[in-house]
């Protein structure tokens, strides 16, 4: 069993952080100040989770723990009413931030992330993306994931590519069923013929039993022993890109979803298949419905859930978690030293529109990482030099010099600055890491207006 040092955990919480962390594998350590917790460390070696809900009190802690034990892995919790300080336990050194509710198994899938060994392309192994719920928009699908998490309905996922559909899907499914099967199958990559036969098993007669059936009087459906539906049939099985699948293998699949069962065609039994199907899916699949490219019986049947991915630029709170995770991933990943995100840095990653979402967020942070000398954190000019001045944030083929980029992207970068923190002068000079006469002097040079909503 895995152990943590549970620090600053206020009293009313304890018996349920224990209960939570013990079904997921973690004993706790109780620790009410920073001289006990380093006594469990130095004498055990274990990983501390802070509360941070005494604000700067507990940053403070963080703080200290990092100056006097250098090497200490250190995770947070943060109130979602208190979203700041999520960024503010990124720029202490904390590895990753959790969102109340405490959970359980994401502290123990992060605690394997952190110490797993890594397989030399930037990923641990097994690889296991966490869900981070800080803003309000996720805590939503937080909630709706619980809710899936209790039945064995069909849940649809829809949002745009790179939103982190798969990881809700996966989520669901360890919530509910870790030991069985998770089966991914896009439905774009196969001819009609192929898809079928990986869904249901090659439709051969030659290697059938005696005895089977060739059509089934209920008219269930038949599967081989090989077939995908046969593999999942306690799991999950994951769709991509359905509306892509021929109309005879979606009405296979509804009815193998109505029924629950199909006929085993090696020895004409009947099985059940209890598996749960998700499907993954583009904003316009109502459309996708509407026009007939989506069977509206199998549509009902993989929507007894729906959840709204939302993009990464509507949900800002989540990215310094998110780009804290990546950057120590693609370190870990490339073997070198975990880098940290000046605060600037991070003021221009939240302000950033990610068009590309999260996977757009990763290429920046691998190429910023891949370019810095060893030993030095990721600043603004790193950020910047990855950063093409049309709107989005891919690498640049000919950006030109860093002072150049710069002076380009310095109004667009303060104006977006400005607007996430809805005009607060305040505020913003903080993130940008000036003083406010200093901001009030660029914004008259660039012309910047001061936008409030």
């Amino acid at each position: 069993m895995k152990s943590v040092v549970y620090l600053g955990c206020p009293n009313v919480e304890r018996t349920e952080a224990e209960r939570t962390l013990a079904a997921a594998g973690v004993s706790v350590v109780f620790a009410d100040n920073v001289a006990l917790a380093l006594t469990d460390i130095q004498r055990r070696d274990l990983p501390v989770l802070l509360d941070l809900s005494r604000g700067a009190t507990a940053l403070q802690h963080a703080r200290e723990l990092r100056a006097q034990r250098p090497s200490a892995l250190i995770f947070a919790v943060v109130d979602g009413r208190r979203p700041e300080l999520t960024t503010e336990a990124v720029l202490a050194g904390v590895a990753d931030v959790f969102a109340r509710p405490l959970g359980g198994r994401r502290v123990a899938s992060a605690i394997d992330r952190e110490l797993a060994p890594h397989n030399g392309n930037g990923r641990t192994a097994p690889a296991h993306e966490p869900l981070y719920c800080h803003s309000t928009a996720m805590q939503e699908v937080h909630a709706l994931v619980a809710r899936a998490s209790a039945m064995r309905a069909g849940v649809m996922i829809q949002g745009e590519d790179g939103t982190g559909r798969q990881l809700v899907a996966r989520a669901i499914h360890v919530a509910q069923s870790p030991s069985e099967p998770f089966i991914a199958v896009d439905c774009s990559t196969l001819d009609a013929n192929d898809l079928d036969a990986d869904l249901f098993g090659a439709a051969k007669t030659s290697g059938a039993h005696p005895s089977a059936p060739r059509e089934d009087p209920r008219g269930l459906e038949r599967v081989t022993r090989k077939s995908r539906l046969l593999q999942a049939r306690a799991g999950t099985l994951y769709f991509q890109h359905i509306a892509d699948a021929p109309t005879r293998v979606q009405q296979r699949l509804a009815r193998i979803f109505r029924d629950r069962e199909a006929v085993l065609a090696e020895t004409g039994e009947t099985v059940a298949l209890a598996l749960r199907p998700m499907a993954s899916v583009d904003p316009g699949i109502d459309r996708s419905v509407q026009e007939g490219r989506v069977r509206d019986d199998l549509f009902r049947r993989l929507s007894v859930i729906r959840i709204d991915m939302p993009a990464l630029r509507n949900r800002h709170e989540d990215i310094p978690a998110l780009a804290n995770h990546f950057v120590r991933e693609i370190c870990a990943g490339r073997r070198v030293g975990a880098k940290t995100l000046s605060r600037a840095a991070l003021s221009l990653i939240a302000a950033l529109p990610w068009r590309g979402n999260a996977n757009e967020l990763r290429t920046l942070l691998e190429g910023a990482v891949a370019s810095l000398a060893d030993g030095r954190g990721i600043g603004i000019e790193d950020v910047l030099a990855h950063v093409r001045l049309d709107g989005g944030s891919v690498v640049f083929a000919n950006g030109g010099t860093l002072r150049q980029a710069r002076a380009r992207f310095e109004r667009e970068y303060i104006t977006a600055t400005l607007e996430q923190h809805h005009g607060r002068i305040t505020d913003a000079a903080k993130s940008l890491g000036i003083q406010r006469t200093n901001l009030y002097r660029k914004m008259r040079s660039l012309r910047v207006n001061r936008s409030r909503h």
